[in-house]
């Protein structure tokens, strides 16, 4: 039987402008210093100021947004156009043969640089001080092209085995793959090439110096993993006959130990990542200045050169299906321009109008740097003051930071949700985390502090919390359990 259902939806959409302005809204200084490039790459009608490194190059916080716009309010008849006048013209824009592909270090490029060794090839290379067969050796090769950057192989000896016959053509068994692995365990960093954490801290340990603290680091690890990571230390003194000062020294042997052979060494080779600050908030003479980061407002214009073609083409008499076509490209080219003038402008505009209300919702955190004076901020209180939605604060917000007299903060590190204590007050759960990270700082850690009498602590400091919302913030604040929290 068939059914006739009205019903109606009210929906909303968003124009493809619409969307790509959304998009550069949410994009930081350097994600949209290199879009404002690949733009300008892909668009010749998009020309920078006069100085072209000035774009992506200059540092300094201005508000500078001052560009010539393209006046199209004539409407262009591509009828009327004649191509012939501009074929023998250079395809290329001179913008795009001069400055912008030049700077000051080029000659700093071209000077010999040391190329730093990959974390495998210097394994590979460490296996070249061993005594080899040529079988040994293509295992051995084999196996360090399973490590992964942590320093682990994560596949068991019979998927490798069978790997190296389908892909290499080694034709080998997993008694002889364990014997090649057991070289592969002598290489630096030691640990490398464990298949697991245990193996990896065993691995670690025999190759210390021993003594009586490592030989029982070493039974623990073998023999009592699993209440070693529970850190069920009672049950390790009854289980090795030890003293809890003893037990200590064995633990701290562990503790010292690397988890990630393998991290360290990857984490050297990558750049340090550096941020930069999409606004500036200073203080002058007792009042708060909000500076949006220059590289944010780019010098933009259309380009003369085409816009001297559409009049050149708009006078010329001769016509043909050819030139109109032509014509279309150029001034759909324009248009793009023109319309990314336009949105790069309005993207100023609210990355402004968005920091500047933060700001002033914030003043008094901003004019003495003390976080206790946060004050509760939900994306919707800022949304209202300025008439934005809600979604537009929350781009600006999540991937934008601001330089201030206190450091460079990330914006939505100022938002939080509000807390009555006990004396009616709002208070921000900023100020209610900072506390209790405090708490947990200062407690015995031979007894940590379980969620129910953290919350007692709470609570006797004016902040009534239930111990399940205790238990939340400290999950927030990557802070584990009590029990994980027990230090020997």
């Amino acid at each position: 039987m068939l059914k006739q259902f009205l019903n109606l939806k009210l929906s909303q959409k968003l124009s493809p402008q619409q969307i790509q302005l959304m998009k550069l809204i949410q994009l930081p200084t350097q994600a949209f210093e290199a879009r404002l490039l690949e733009e300008m790459n892909e668009n010749p009608a998009l020309e920078g100021g006069d100085d072209q490194e000035e774009i992506y190059e200059k540092d300094e916080f201005d508000n500078n947004d001052e560009y010539d716009d393209y006046d199209d309010n004539d409407s262009i008849d591509s009828g009327d156009i004649n191509i012939d006048e501009y074929l023998s013209n250079d395809e290329t824009p001179d913008y795009k043969t001069q400055a912008n592909n030049y700077s000051d270090d080029d000659e700093e490029r071209e000077s010999p640089l040391s190329a730093p060794v990959s974390f495998h090839q210097d394994l590979i290379n460490q296996l070249n001080t061993f005594i080899l067969t040529d079988e040994q050796r293509d295992i051995a090769e084999f196996l360090v092209g399973s490590i992964d950057d942590m320093g682990y192989i994560r596949r068991s000896i019979q998927d490798i085995v069978d790997d190296m016959a389908f892909t290499q053509g080694i034709y080998t068994d997993e008694k002889t793959v364990e014997k090649v692995l057991n070289i592969v365990h002598e290489l630096e960093p030691s640990g490398v090439g464990s298949r697991d954490l245990q193996e990896c801290l065993l691995l670690q340990l025999k190759h210390k110096t021993p003594t009586e603290s490592v030989a029982l680091a070493m039974n623990i690890i073998q023999d009592q993993f699993e209440a070693f990571t529970k850190k069920h230390y009672d049950k390790l003194i009854l289980k090795f006959s030890v003293s809890r000062e003893q037990l200590k020294n064995g633990i701290d042997e562990i503790e010292r130990l690397n988890p990630k052979p393998g991290g360290a060494y990857t984490g050297s080779n990558k750049m340090t990542e550096h941020v930069v600050p999409d606004f500036a908030i200073k203080i002058v003479d007792d009042e708060l200045e909000l500076t949006l980061n220059g590289r944010n407002a780019p010098e933009l214009h259309v380009s003369k050169d085409y816009q001297d073609m559409m009049k050149t083409y708009k006078d010329s008499k001769d016509k043909s299906n050819a030139q109109k076509d032509a014509v279309q490209f150029i001034k759909q080219k324009l248009d793009s321009a023109k319309w990314f003038i336009d949105a790069i402008k309005q993207r100023q505009e609210t990355l402004y109008v968005t920091m500047n209300a933060i700001m002033h919702f914030q003043q008094e955190y901003f004019l003495d740097g003390d976080e206790a004076n946060l004050k509760p901020m939900i994306l919707k209180d800022i949304a209202d003051m300025i008439g934005l939605d809600i979604s537009t604060v929350s781009r600006v917000a999540n991937s934008k930071y601001v330089d201030t007299p206190y450091g460079t903060k990330l914006i939505k590190e100022f938002f939080s949700e509000a807390m009555t204590n006990d004396q009616g007050e709002e208070v921000s759960t900023i100020e209610i985390k900072n506390i209790l990270q405090t708490v947990i700082a200062e407690e015995d850690k031979n007894k940590p502090l379980p969620d129910d009498q953290l919350a007692e602590i709470l609570k006797e400091k004016g902040y009534p919390i239930a111990r399940r919302t205790i238990a939340k913030y400290r999950e927030q604040l990557d802070i584990p359990v009590a029990r994980m929290r027990k230090k020997m």
